[in-house]
């Protein structure tokens, strides 16, 4: 069978928008479903408050789309389903990330704007991306930045909207954002600042706006940061023998234990009381040593110098 691939697409030209999402009208709907669909998610409870409070809020944006919300205060979870009003098969996968945000502390009147076109959502599990937890809470930082300034920036060259709580980061934008977003994410929990990605996002944008470029290669206009290799490598504090032994097929005797110490001197056979007194003569005999050798530089102090040490040459002068 001949290839088909490299056929010309007269319909495929270069001023489509391929990223673009259609709207869904109700018009164009079949008729009711067949099934009904259903996602429950379960949310902590110091969200029970809040989910509370702006719970009509929730269920007002989703009756538009005719999908039905129940919170079950009881167990903790938010669960919505289709229904006979139904008229976008994808309003109920929109619904499903709905709940998901709002149990990721993501704010009610920002969560609803999911349910628009064009919208997506991308939550980012980050905790098992670093071990460490004090390096794992030093990264997160480096996402939010100082006073919010790093994720501020990210928003707005992005055109999103982040959330970093917990082990998780929520993201909510356009396709295009929440790629370059998670990029971002995962190059910062792997030691890579975020300051080279933004850098390289400004340029970006500043190359889009001229026409003059769309077509060529913009990797020579990009920043090219390179891994830095320490020059001076740590030296050790113990500096081991490396200088070349004579060859010997025997391996290198055993280093002696402690018990084997004791063999020798005799303490091993010794009793337990023998063992003390021992031990309190050595401490004695230690004791005696250092008494003595502070007794010898106080006694230095006292030493009286050499009488000729003191008297200074006299120059000799000349009379004419």
């Amino acid at each position: 069978m001949p290839s088909t691939h490299k056929r010309e697409k007269p319909w495929d030209t270069d001023d489509i928008d391929k990223w673009k999402v259609e709207p869904f009208n109700k018009e164009e709907s079949s008729g009711p479903f067949l099934e009904e669909s259903s996602f429950m998610t379960l949310f902590p409870k110091y969200r029970e408050r809040y989910l509370k409070d702006s719970w009509p809020l929730v269920t007002k944006a989703l009756d538009k789309h005719g999908i039905s919300a129940t919170l079950d205060l009881v167990e903790g979870s938010m669960t919505v389903k289709t229904t006979r009003k139904t008229f976008d098969p994808a309003a109920i996968l929109n619904a499903r990330d709905l709940v998901k945000l709002l149990a990721r502390s993501v704010p009610a009147p920002q969560a609803i704007k999911i349910l628009e076109d064009g919208m997506a959502c991308d939550i980012i599990k980050i905790r098992s991306m670093v071990r460490n937890k004090e390096r794992f809470v030093k990264r997160r930082q480096r996402i939010l930045g100082q006073n919010g300034t790093t994720l501020k920036a990210l928003e707005l060259l992005t055109q999103t909207y982040i959330l970093v709580h917990g082990n998780t980061v929520s993201v909510m934008g356009p396709y295009k954002g929440l790629k370059e977003v998670r990029r971002v994410v995962e190059d910062t929990m792997q030691n890579v600042h975020p300051i080279y990605m933004i850098k390289e996002l400004m340029i970006k944008r500043e190359l889009a706006k001229d026409p003059a470029l769309a077509h060529e290669d913009w990797s020579r206009y990009l920043p090219n940061f390179k891994k830095r290799t320490l020059s001076k490598r740590r030296t050790p504090y113990k500096v081991s023998d490396k200088s070349k032994k004579p060859y010997t097929p025997f391996p290198p005797a055993p280093e002696k234990s402690k018990v084997d110490m004791q063999i020798e001197s005799g303490e091993y056979f010794l009793g337990k009381q023998a063992k003390q007194r021992a031990a309190e003569e050595e401490r004695a005999e230690k004791a005696k040593q250092k008494k003595e050798e502070k007794k010898r530089e106080r006694e230095r102090e006292f030493v009286p110098p050499e009488e000729g040490a003191g008297k200074s040459k006299k120059r000799k002068t000349t009379h004419d």
